[in-house]
């Protein structure tokens, strides 16, 4: 009874419960705003060492000062990344390489949701450039630092738009019919939780101990929706607040619990809000064949062979 109880209401848990991070290195993408500020703040707090890796360097200083004022011992680098360039992508695992001996956990925040159609720099549809092409090629380029970690975690978020999405390898950039910028997001957020399923059982395959989970923050109250007037207007009265949307993402991060599944959101009403619990992976996320089928045709287009 217990058990049906705790499925439906979730583990109430908050940043303040995370273990401690002190001797730990995370690299959290997208984190100059919305759920990734409140994760590096949440992380450093907890003594971790996090890098903020970020498109805006202006914005991402910003936020740094922010977080140091309300956490003054905190231990934050800013380094530019853009998910939209192959090449930028690139040179920031040679830096990060460089710098630091090892990872001990990245977090694949950073995210683009409908915005006007357009592309990356490598002429990829923006959408599954940035969210999935993009991830994937710096999860690709930072393995060798996870690897050296002793307890390495890989945390790629997802979406409930996952639940409409579908995959079209024929046509994965749209470039074939009318711009569905809804379909497009959709497509990009199943393509998150497919790699995110697929890394895992490769690394099982491999007998690796990095461990790989998928998250997502419900309906949360941040900018990602900035492109929509509407979801504008409909974020402060429906969406939950940003840093109770970054709780499911610190808790596969983080927790010793959260290996008991693998992809960890709010599960209220729609899993649009509520405390943390194990999500809802659909049929088509957890297909293995297509999984397999996107990672090598992500491979074929990035021209990046991913080492397990």
């Amino acid at each position: 009874m217990a058990g049906g109880i705790m499925k439906k209401i979730g583990i109430k848990w908050k940043a303040e419960h995370m273990p401690s991070q002190v001797g730990k290195t995370v690299i959290v993408t997208g984190a100059n705003t919305g759920i990734g500020y409140h994760m590096v703040k949440a992380l450093a707090s907890k003594g971790a060492n996090v890098i903020m890796a970020c498109r805006n360097l202006g914005k991402a200083n910003t936020a740094r000062t922010e977080i140091l004022q309300a956490v003054p011992e905190a231990s934050i680098a800013v380094e530019e990344l853009d998910l939209a360039d192959l090449a930028n992508i690139e040179s920031f695992g040679q830096r990060i390489t460089k710098s630091h001996g090892h990872i001990d956990t990245l977090i694949n925040n950073a995210g683009v949701m409908i915005p006007p159609q357009s592309t990356t720099v490598d002429g990829f549809e923006l959408q599954i450039g940035t969210n999935h092409f993009g991830h994937f090629a710096l999860t690709s380029h930072l393995m060798p630092l996870l690897a050296a970690a002793p307890q390495p975690r890989i945390v790629t978020l997802s979406s409930i738009a996952h639940w409409a999405g579908q995959i079209d390898l024929e046509d994965i950039n749209g470039k074939g019919k009318k711009y569905d910028k809804w379909a497009m997001y959709s497509q990009s957020k199943l393509a998150n939780l497919l790699f995110e399923l697929e890394l895992d059982r490769k690394l099982k395959a491999a007998g690796s101990h990095i461990e790989s989970f998928g998250s997502h923050p419900g309906y949360s109250n941040t900018d990602l929706q900035r492109y929509s007037l509407a979801w504008r207007c409909l974020n402060p009265v429906f969406g939950m607040k940003a840093v109770k949307g970054a709780a499911a993402t610190l808790y596969a991060a983080t927790e010793p619990n959260a290996i008991e599944h693998r992809y960890w959101g709010p599960i209220g009403m729609l899993e649009a809000r509520g405390w943390t619990g194990k999500a809802k992976i659909t049929t088509r996320a957890a297909d293995a064949e297509i999984a397999r089928q996107l990672w090598e045709h992500t491979e074929a287009l990035t021209g990046i062979k991913f080492q397990v």
